[in-house]
């Protein structure tokens, strides 16, 4: 590496966007990711919308929890 580089060209902010999105990776155990990929295969699906379509129901079957929980 060198001591010292020349910016003197540089553009500050270049590469910017206020409205970029940054998707975190998610690491599937091996038998989750075999299930969902074959899950996926039956339906025609893409793995991350079957992925995402998982979590919804998830997320619902939460949600409706915690709101039997307040009653």
């Amino acid at each position: 590496m060198k001591k010292e580089y020349d910016f003197s060209k540089g553009i500050r902010g270049k590469f910017y966007s206020p409205d970029a999105r940054f998707n975190l990776p998610i690491y599937l155990e091996p038998e989750i990711a075999e299930f969902i990929e074959k899950l996926a295969s039956l339906k025609n699906m893409d793995t991350s919308q079957m992925v995402n379509d998982l979590l919804k129901k998830d997320k619902e079957i939460i949600e409706y929890a915690n709101h039997l929980q307040k009653l």
